[in-house]
């Protein structure tokens, strides 16, 4: 009868962390000012900016440098100054540009340039912008592969 007992509690304990870990936690990108939707693939904005037939996006380095060819360097928008100059540049654009922003210096979870960029850029009501999607930060998931750089 004991073992029945444990091996219920077992099993029960069992389904609740496993219905934890698919309902209970959010991830972390629900918590951010991006939705999935609004990341590209380092692949894919490499792709439009080497081919001369697609309408180039403008994109913005938000972070320690412009390492990416075409992007235009604003410095790491945790600074009130840069961030300012970024609003600054951002008024200037149709609501509807097409506009890509990133920074590079390390995961998502510790970037402190990324929030302020995009959250600004929801502010101001943009409709058409996206974060660069750099998993581990801009050597590796950018200048490793190849990608363009600013020469």
């Amino acid at each position: 009868m004991k073992i029945k007992t444990f091996l219920l509690s077992f099993l029960v304990a069992l389904f609740v962390m496993v219905g934890l870990s698919f309902y209970g936690f959010k991830p972390l990108i629900d918590n951010e000012p991006w939705k999935s939707t609004q990341l590209i693939a380092p692949a894919d904005l490499a792709k439009m900016i080497t081919d001369q037939n697609v309408k180039q996006p403008i994109i913005f380095s938000i972070g320690p440098g412009a390492i990416i060819k075409g992007s235009i360097e604003i410095g790491p928008a945790k600074d009130s100054a840069n961030l300012s100059k970024f609003k600054q540049q951002l008024a200037h654009l149709p609501k509807d540009a097409d506009i890509v922003i990133y920074c590079g210096c390390c995961p998502f979870e510790h970037c402190p340039n990324i929030r302020p960029a995009f959250s600004l850029l929801n502010q101001m009501k943009f409709t058409r912008h996206k974060l660069l999607n750099l998993e581990h930060n801009i050597k590796i998931d950018w200048i490793n592969k190849g990608y363009p750089v600013v020469q």
